[in-house]
């Protein structure tokens, strides 16, 4: 006759998945461990060699112009955070698996692990700043994850003890005794991650730098700006973007670290001298300030991406007319410290537009993720194609001969900026009383300039609003408009005018150049 404790024993089917169960739990300890090492191992080799960031930085760099488009779209600062979780929950997957494969076959969760292991190595060493350890961090992750495994499956309870009481202390492993082991592995592996990005902050210094810079007063200030830039309808926001609050969309993963004591930018190719900038070299130049616009191109009609700042920097064609391109050239390839790369036409960085080696957002040195020391920025374009953040090198060369990051990805070559505009207030879903209604918002032309917005109710005849004060060519313009507002439903459009016409109503997304149709909104009036 059966005792109790047989007879309270699951059928062993059921006691077997839950140790395909233990098991996946094994698998996840050691994937911790595993990015936990690599994490400090890349603190010797640098930041991009990180297994989780040389494999979400090879993922972003694969990435297909419509999946980059709708992330940016859908998540839109965000888009990297949401990259880098997806990243996580992946090899969360695989590291589950790779435990259960290894509790049936050692060598089959073993194999998962080396070639996971191998990936993140082969990706670290495909990093245009790899060093000749790059892939190092993803071997050691590997080794102490296989080693990990292994100890966490010789504590995993057999199919018989799996159930069992624990007050019956069997003497062979026990379910808690796994459990704990495995849960002191994942916390030093998540320790691991947590401290190597602490240390690799802080080691780099580049905010200790860019604490101490003492920029120099522009050669040439920016234009005052007019005392009603600011349109007077609450809700809409504020003509001069907080920097804290400037859209971010690049490709890095990990922001670059770059001192610079020792940035130089390269100018070279189709040139008739080639030249090289220090930073000393930059701050000893003629700076100016200008008021610029920047807007992405992944910005949908209505969108945020899109932000307005004091710029300080050199201009480009200065530092151009100094290499003296050939007159065969009508491109400048400009490249990032972490390989990043844009194509940009000549003419738009030799003519008389605030094209920058910008240093400065505000008065103050470039924040990190906005490109500290330097970046570029070119009124009237998209910045795929100009926007070069922590910019090291400039190849004058010919778009018949080079192409760009995005280009290769199925992006136009060239990316002037639409005229668009948006309609900040009121916002959809918010309710407003008959009456007068105040619409407000902003349009952007940059290197054309706004010169008329107009809006539309329902299928009504267009109405011109009121331009707020003109900042300059290259910013943007806010505008209002008093809406005799009736109840019921109703539609609302916006379109603007730059020197050449009206915007173009018709509808098209982002890819392969910017998105085009009028911004509207559907509000209920009571």
């Amino acid at each position: 006759m059966a005792g109790p404790s047989t007879a309270r024993r699951a059928p062993r089917t059921r006691r077997l998945g839950r140790l395909d169960g233990l098991a996946a739990l094994a698998g996840l300890a050691a994937g911790a461990v595993t990015l936990g090492v690599g994490s400090l191992a890349a603190l010797v080799t640098g930041p991009s060699s990180d297994p989780l960031v040389a494999v979400g930085a090879a993922f972003v760099d694969a990435t297909p112009a419509w999946l980059k488009d709708w992330a940016a779209s859908t998540f839109g600062t965000a888009d990297k955070a949401v990259l880098t979780a997806g990243s996580v929950l992946v090899l969360a997957a695989l590291s589950a698996l790779a435990g259960v494969l290894a509790r049936r076959r050692w060598a089959w969760g073993a194999t998962l692990v080396v070639v996971l292991g191998g990936v993140a190595g082969l990706a670290a060493m495909g990093r245009p700043d790899a060093g000749v350890l790059a892939a190092l961090p993803s071997v050691a992750g590997a080794v102490a994850g296989l080693l990990t495994l292994q100890a966490l499956l010789r504590r995993l309870p057999d199919a018989d003890a799996v159930d069992a009481d624990v007050s019956a202390a069997p003497a062979g492993p026990t379910r808690r005794g796994f459990l704990v082991g495995a849960a002191v592995a994942a916390g030093a592996g998540i320790a691991g991650v947590a401290l190597g990005r602490v240390l690799s902050t802080t080691r780099r210094g580049v905010e200790a730098v860019r604490a101490t810079l003492r920029l120099p007063a522009p050669a040439r200030s920016a234009p005052p700006v007019p005392a009603d830039v600011q349109v007077d309808a609450p809700g809409v926001g504020p003509w001069q973007t907080p920097v804290d609050e400037f859209y971010r969309i690049d490709t890095a993963l990990v922001v670059p670290q770059v001192d610079p004591a020792t940035w130089e930018l390269r100018v070279h190719g189709l040139v008739e001298e080639e030249v090289v900038l220090t930073w000393d070299d930059l701050l000893a130049s003629d700076l100016v300030e200008a008021w610029v616009t920047l807007a992405c191109v992944s910005n949908p009609v209505g969108g945020d991406l899109v932000g307005n700042q004091r710029w300080l920097g050199l201009p480009v064609r200065e530092v151009l007319a100094r290499a003296r391109p050939t007159a065969d050239a009508d491109m400048v390839l400009s490249r990032s410290v972490d390989g990043f790369t844009a194509s940009t036409p000549l003419e738009v960085l030799t003519d008389d537009r605030d094209a920058l080696l910008a240093v400065a957002m505000d008065g103050e040195p470039l924040p990190p993720e906005h490109g500290f020391p330097v970046r570029m920025v070119v009124p009237g374009l998209y910045g795929y194609v100009s926007a070069t953040k922590w910019v090291v090198d400039l190849e004058v060369t010919r778009f018949d001969r080079a192409t760009a990051y995005w280009t290769d990805r199925g992006w136009s070559e060239r990316g002037p900026v639409k005229t668009q505009s948006r309609i900040e207030v009121p916002r959809p879903g918010t309710p407003v009383e008959a009456g007068d209604v105040v619409v407000a918002g902003t349009a952007w032309a940059q290197h054309r300039g706004i010169t008329r917005v107009q809006v539309r109710v329902d299928e009504g005849s267009w109405t011109d609003a009121d331009l707020a004060g003109d900042g300059g060519v290259d910013s943007w313009r806010q505008w209002r408009w008093t809406w005799p507002a009736s109840s019921g439903e109703h539609q609302l459009f916006v379109r603007a005018f730059d020197p050449d016409g009206p915007q173009t109503g018709e509808q098209q997304g982002e890819i392969p150049d910017g998105a085009t149709g009028y911004d509207t909104v559907r509000i209920t009036v009571t």
